[in-house]
């Protein structure tokens, strides 16, 4: 295990069996960890998002946040990018080797514990004028 995967947080229940596929298991061992390890970037980094988008989020009422939130992660292909480019950036190079097989399962993954994150901690995200 190299250094930069001893930092991670570790996730209990982020289990891994002998029935877990390998996408799973990458989900499970290596894409949580760095999502949970990396929450106050992520945070920061939709909130400029919000920010570029000229604070539209917090114009609109509580009840159709969390479909902005959504069109945003599904439509904006930049802010998918740059968001997978966070994650991917945190990869050992044995783990990008994993990764590069299955890069397009697994960049849904992303997206989609990015996503259910942010719509867990919308409270944390503020309107910057």
């Amino acid at each position: 295990m190299s250094e930069i995967s001893n930092n991670r947080p570790i996730i209990p229940s982020a289990t891994v069996t002998a029935f877990t596929n390998k996408e799973e298991q990458f989900q499970n061992e290596t894409l949580r960890p760095i999502i949970k390890m990396k929450h106050d970037l992520l945070i920061a980094f939709f909130n400029h998002t919000l920010i570029l988008k000229k604070n539209h989020y917090f114009k609109i009422s509580e009840d159709k946040r969390s479909d902005y939130i959504k069109s945003i992660f599904n439509k904006d292909l930049q802010f998918k990018n740059q968001l997978k480019g966070i994650i991917v950036g945190q990869f050992t190079t044995g783990e990008f080797k994993i990764y590069r097989n299955f890069s397009s399962a697994l960049n849904k993954r992303i997206i989609a514990i990015v996503l259910e994150r942010v719509l867990t901690h919308h409270n944390e995200l503020r309107e910057e004028i």
